[in-house]
């Protein structure tokens, strides 16, 4: 955690666990004779690298500079996942603590008194915090903590969380959860939400973690922060609260979302605190007398973001200086709102609490893409023309897209539709089912077959074959996938081969993997191996814990999937170019190519990007791309082991080389920076 008079440097080293680094009290406790340092929830209880630990064992004064015990102190730590108790022990041994810590292999809800601490402890050291704050199980894990094992009124650091909210307008934010706005805007016939049932698509109701500092500037900004909640984690929390607020409107406008964040007190005397806060929050207003020593995050980090809560609909508007009331409570897990039309009246906005039967829950990303007038035209076009090539088509769906399934059936009123729906299921028949009156087609052309079943079903009719394979491809849960790990409709092709027809039409016919050199030192610094932290050796947690930046020669850093857009500070290097190429028209196959990049800018580059375009049709050679351009799809990211300065001085160009293997879906990737030629 930040100190707010001398922020300490590790805080620049990344996040590569689920415990990041607290500072100790000052001082050590004068009573000690134990303390539990990492106490996390009943799911996943862990003390990570053991870090707190160390931190705590250091603070207590446990030994002297010569490794002497000094102290009748204790620190006990749990950790539930035997690799990581493995990995914490190393983490230990490198740093002489072995001795000065006891790590126990249990959660903390497992714990006794008399079994495993001798007495209850009287100190809490912990980090048990999401974006949310509460999503990794705070509350119950500090309702255990104070029943079974603290004394009362013990010291905690962190000593009190407390959530802020504001409310803003932005369009973009508006998009990534009002379909119905995005299909009135496209006027193009299709209607993934019947009129009947504006709720058919959705996304869940809840925060989502999202940097919206990468927004700052589409943001308009409604209202001042405001407190929502208190937590001390010095007193057992409820369970369960409410609250009714009362906000002011700093101007007239539309609110599309409710973006939050936390702000930490590490010490009762209130001097240390660490926000995750926008940065256009330089502070709170129940903090002003700290102008110059509390600082909001700041620097970009993953691991903590915003949250953003949609309002329902079209939003709310608001005027200029006049209040609102939005009703906010938490349950153990996480937090709510509801705008209020009275003091006493909750909004039902638009039916929004019902859940018609059918009813999908998507990602913002997907909704927002769904409602995206671009890339429907570019896929109603790439269908029309495959449709046209074809008299009553039989049609496989070959991934999740219901717009695909819905767009097929309803422009083609003799093709006969087959969703393979390997997400879906059921729920995606169901479904189509409620969209079916208002798309024009009819359920009797719509069969849901497994792979399988579709296979033995078609394989021995000789005029029953697949005329069109088409697919987006979007695969159902899988939002934190490689580009190339999309490629599985591509699998689907090559088993189906034997029941395609001679001139089936495949839709997308080919891939592009892109790639180009990026400018990266927030994602880089964030994913570099750990080293000295506050003293502390980690760096034999960096091979287990997936760092990139920093690593010997010899080895690999991973791909890593991220939205290049929210990726903090970024500048694309280089010129993007077409590494090699995917031919879906033809069973899977092993893919290898090569090309040389040159650079188009100067400065420091971190790694590269790769994505893939999609060439949707050979005639008229449609393409889709998902490049860091785009927000509604991650790219893959392979980060270098150090920065290089490029695109002045002898460095040019960078020659970059990637094999596919089909037999496991991964990809590699060499590079090989070029000098001038004198």
């Amino acid at each position: 955690m930040i100190n707010s008079k001398q922020p300490p440097n590790h805080f620049s080293q990344p996040r590569l666990t689920s415990t990041c680094s607290t500072i100790p009290a000052a001082t050590p406790p004068t009573v000690s004779p134990s303390i539990t340092p990492s106490l996390h929830p009943p799911t996943s209880s862990t003390s990570g690298t053991g870090l707190l630990s160390m931190m705590a064992a250091r603070a207590m004064g446990l030994s002297d500079s010569n490794g002497i015990s000094t102290s009748k102190g204790m620190v006990t730590a749990c950790e539930s996942y035997l690799p990581m108790v493995k990995l914490m022990r190393k983490v230990l041994r490198a740093n002489a603590m072995e001795g000065k810590i006891r790590l126990i292999n249990k959660r903390s809800d497992e714990l006794e008194v008399g079994l495993d601490i001798p007495s209850r402890a009287d100190i809490l050291v912990s980090e048990i915090l999401d974006s949310e704050l509460l999503g990794e199980g705070l509350i119950p894990t500090l309702q255990h903590a104070h029943d079974k094992l603290l004394v009362e009124n013990p010291q905690t650091v962190p000593y009190r969380a407390t959530t802020y909210g504001q409310l803003v307008e932005c369009t973009y934010l508006r998009e990534m959860h009002d379909l119905v706005h995005g299909e009135a805007e496209a006027s193009d016939g299709i209607h993934l939400l019947p009129s009947v049932m504006p709720n058919l698509l959705a996304v869940k109701k809840q925060q989502f973690a999202m940097h919206c500092n990468a927004i700052k500037d589409e943001i308009k900004l409604l209202s001042e922060p405001f407190k929502v909640f208190d937590f001390d984690f010095w007193r057992r929390p409820d369970s369960f609260r409410e609250a009714d607020l009362h906000i002011k409107a700093k101007g007239d406008g539309t609110v599309h979302a409710i973006i939050s964040w936390w702000l930490l007190q590490l010490d009762s005397e209130g001097t240390t605190f660490y926000s995750t806060g926008p940065n256009w929050i330089p502070y709170t207003s129940d903090v002003k007398e700290l102008k110059t020593s509390f600082v909001s995050s700041g620097d970009w980090c993953d691991h903590w973001k915003q949250c953003v809560w949609f309002i329902p609909s079209s939003g709310l508007p608001v005027s200029k200086d006049k209040e609102v009331w939005l009703h906010a409570a938490h349950t153990e897990t996480s937090i709510s709102y509801d705008f209020k039309t009275s003091c006493n009246e909750k909004e039902d906005a638009d039916l929004d609490l019902h859940t018609p039967d059918g009813q999908l829950f998507l990602s913002p990303e997907r909704i927002a893409l769904y409602g995206n007038s671009c890339w429907r035209d570019l896929m109603l076009n790439a269908i029309k023309n495959a449709i046209h090539q074809k008299v009553d088509p039989l049609c496989l769906v070959a991934d999740d897209s219901i717009f695909l399934a819905v767009a097929v059936a309803h422009l083609s009123k003799t093709s006969q539709v087959m969703p393979l729906f390997p997400g879906l299921g059921n729920k995606g028949m169901q479904y189509l089912q409620k969209a079916s009156i208002a798309n024009s087609y009819s359920m009797d052309r719509i069969e849901f077959l497994r792979r399988k079943e579709l296979l033995s079903s078609l394989q021995g009719s000789p005029h029953r074959k697949i005329d069109l394979f088409i697919a987006e491809p979007f695969y159902y849960g899988n939002d934190n996938v490689l580009p190339w790990q999309n490629l599985r409709f591509w699998k689907e092709r090559t088993l189906l081969d034997p029941i395609l027809s001679k001139d089936a039409l495949i839709m997308p016919c080919r891939g592009l993997l892109k790639a180009c050199a990026m400018y990266l030192p927030d994602l880089w610094k964030s994913r570099c191996c750990l080293k000295e932290i506050e003293g502390f050796d980690n760096s034999v947690a960096n091979t287990t814990l997936g760092a990139c930046g920093g690593l010997l020669v010899t080895e690999d850093t991973p791909f890593l999937p991220y939205f290049i857009w929210q990726c903090g500070e970024t500048k694309i290097l280089s010129k993007m170019a077409t590494v090699l190429e995917f031919d879906f028209s033809r069973p899977m196959n092993p893919c290898s190519g090569k090309t040389k990049v040159q650079f188009r800018e100067s400065g420091m580059c971190h790694g590269f990007v790769l994505w893939i375009d999609y060439v949707m049709d050979t005639e008229n050679n449609t393409i889709l791309s998902t490049g860091p351009d785009k927000r509604h799809w991650k790219q893959g990211v392979k980060l270098l082991n150090e920065p290089v300065e490029v695109g002045h001085g002898d460095l040019s160009s960078t020659e970059i080389e990637a094999s596919f293997d089909p037999l496991n879906g991964e990809l590699i990737l060499r590079h090989a920076f070029l000098r001038n030629q004198r």
